[in-house]
């Protein structure tokens, strides 16, 4: 039995296969209801240890990954843990990070580059991807290979 969000629910995105992924500012308390399985935090420090299994990506504000292969891995594993678990993707403000890894997340998915800050802005913030350096990242990340 998979143990995933509720379409519908705050913050959570569907991807274009069916996946759901919640996006949240960490400064906000946790939403009512059960808790994620796996959250991928993007912050500039270690964030405070977390009650279930939790992966940091280091990005300062405003920025990008300090090491983006890593931040890739981190969001592929994200992608593929939400077929069947809660994932949570979060920064301390819930918007510039968070929805540009949730772009990224869902051009692994599918979503053309050129059209995913358009997708996670309709699904999840208008204020997703705040940085011009943050939307041209989106736009210049490969899809995913077919092989």
């Amino acid at each position: 039995m998979a143990y995933t969000w509720t379409a519908g629910e705050a913050g959570v995105v569907q991807l274009p296969s069916g996946r759901l992924v919640r996006g949240r500012a960490l400064r906000r308390a946790l939403p009512p209801g059960p808790p994620p399985t796996l959250g991928i935090y993007l912050c500039g420090r270690r964030p405070t240890a977390a009650e279930w299994e939790s992966r940091w990506i280091r990005w300062r504000d405003f920025w990008l990954p300090a090491d983006r292969a890593d931040a890739v891995a981190a969001l592929r594993e994200a992608l593929e843990r939400a077929g069947g678990e809660r994932v949570e993707v979060a920064c301390p403000g819930g918007k510039g990070r968070t929805g540009t890894a949730l772009a990224l997340i869902a051009i692994l998915d599918g979503v053309a580059p050129e059209h995913a800050v358009t997708y996670v802005r309709e699904r999840y913030s208008r204020h997703a991807v705040e940085m011009p350096w943050q939307r041209r990242f989106v736009a210049s990340f490969p899809p995913p290979s077919d092989g």
